[in-house]
């Protein structure tokens, strides 16, 4: 007998989308629309939330993600990784940020894990000129080893390609 998944969660706390959810929810997946990108989420603190799902670790992404309606922003953006003096170097390196014409901002970045777990990059874009006008963005993706499976990637994220082990002995 089979049964139908209606906006159910496993154990894991992964969420299964409806089909009853409103077009343009980040959860939904419309075949209709020519949707590329993935959609960031505002969340309460003001920040804005892109999970790029499930992504295998030494492993290199494209990333594009669309920031909707940053009227606040003008044209001409930049975009900064978080300075933490813990960190070594980012994994995550913009490449280019455009304006839409509803007012948002489309994000294409690169995404190189390194290690597996639940992982978050903070980047924040900025208009050129004008370091009053930024918005901070979240990127959150769960890594998992190389060797068990292959994820499903979402619209918006492209495998590049594994990464050369650092670690290993050249022969």
């Amino acid at each position: 007998m089979a049964t139908r998944r209606k906006g159910s969660t496993s154990k894991g706390g992964v969420r299964f989308p409806d089909d009853d959810e409103p077009p343009g929810s980040p959860t939904r997946r419309d075949d209709q629309s020519n949707v590329s990108t993935l959609i960031a989420a505002l969340e309460k603190d003001g920040t804005y939330l892109v999970k790029a799902g499930f992504l295998k670790s030494h492993h290199c992404y494209e990333i594009v993600f669309t920031v909707p309606d940053v009227p606040s922003l003008g044209k001409e953006l930049s975009c900064f990784p978080s300075s933490s003096p813990t960190r070594r170097s980012s994994s995550l390196h913009v490449h280019r940020t455009t304006s839409t014409l509803e007012g948002g901002v489309k994000v294409m970045c690169e995404y190189r894990t390194r290690q597996e777990g639940v992982q978050q990059e903070l980047m924040t874009l900025v208009t050129r000129g004008r370091r009053d006008s930024s918005v901070k963005v979240k990127l959150q993706a769960k890594v998992i080893d190389p060797h068990h499976g292959t994820p499903m990637l979402l619209e918006g994220v492209r495998c590049l390609g594994a990464q050369k082990d650092a670690h290993a002995k050249k022969k």
